[in-house]
């Protein structure tokens, strides 16, 4: 047993507050690198991160009080969450941590009975945190719409034509080249529709709209062409399985960061993307193989 504060805390508690306090600290400085990460682009967003860097710098005190040692900050993961934020935008990284926090909550009952300044934290944890968290707001949240169009789009069209190619043609290289010209030429028609789509509703950011578009469709075009690239001419089996998973990858990745982002369901967003770009594939697997073997065509 150990005494800190006129309180005696067991071993138990005192390892909990000590986990607690350190955690808080690293939380804090990345709340505070990420907001110098973002200030001269958003000072908005950068005086909530530096709200929530203030909040955990309150917790961790109030743990130290208790513990009477300053906890050593978990700088690998200060290093990841930031190159997070880089990458992948501020406002997923941050709720991505913060959801992480689920399981460490779950341990703040077993310190009521001993550390009467718990249920204020947790609290805090679960409400005000919470609520700094959906002030934040990022740019490219907005144009999540023109992503998940682009997204969809490139996946339901590419993965039936592809698949259905491979049926009819069996060989890597025309599977390729007929996927890649049809890619390209659907990233500028989609681009293109985005664009007109968003100026007759007199948006502004019509260019940038149709450019996240643009972007997204030719990338998921990119990832599902790959493997008929890659692999040999005659693996054309191979390369449609690898197609299949590249699918699920990227409706579960895409899924998972807009669901951390917007706090969406992931389970029902990806179910629904899911079948709908499987079915169509299917669908196209049947009409490629019926089209070589009733047309007699033999490439």
């Amino acid at each position: 047993m150990t005494e800190q504060s006129g309180a005696v805390l067991s071993e138990k508690t005192r390892a909990l507050l000590e986990r607690l306090q350190k955690n808080e600290r690293t939380e804090q400085i990345i709340y505070e690198r990420v907001a110098n990460l973002v200030e001269k682009k958003s000072p908005h967003n950068a005086e909530v991160l530096r709200r929530l860097a203030a909040e955990e710098g309150r917790h961790a005190e109030i743990w130290r009080h208790y513990t009477a040692a300053e906890a050593k900050p978990d700088l690998h993961k200060v290093r990841r969450t930031v190159l997070a934020a880089r990458l992948l935008g501020f406002t997923f990284a941050m709720k991505q941590m913060e959801n992480g926090e689920e399981k460490a909550q779950q341990i703040y009952a077993d310190l009521y009975a001993e550390v009467p300044e718990a249920a204020a934290i947790r609290a805090d944890e679960e409400h005000h945190e919470a609520a700094l968290l959906e002030l934040l707001d990022e740019e490219r949240l907005h144009y999540v719409g023109s992503m998940v169009l682009g997204l969809n789009d490139a996946l339901v069209e590419l993965t039936g034509t592809l698949a259905g190619l491979t049926f009819a043609m069996q060989n890597n290289r025309l599977v390729a080249l007929s996927g890649l010209i049809t890619g390209a030429s659907a990233t500028l028609s989609m681009a293109s529709s985005e664009y007109l789509s968003a100026r007759s509703e007199g948006k502004q950011d019509a260019l940038k709209s149709s450019v996240y578009t643009g972007i997204a469709y030719l990338l998921t075009v990119a990832l599902l062409v790959l493997p008929y690239l890659l692999l040999p001419a005659a693996a054309w089996l191979a390369s449609l399985g690898i197609l299949l998973a590249t699918v699920v990858l990227i409706i579960a990745g895409f899924t998972y960061y807009v669901s951390v982002a917007q706090g969406l369901s992931f389970r029902r967003r990806f179910g629904e993307m899911a079948a709908i770009s499987l079915g169509v594939a299917v669908i196209s697997f049947v009409i490629g193989l019926l089209v070589k073997q009733f047309l007699g065509i033999d490439l």
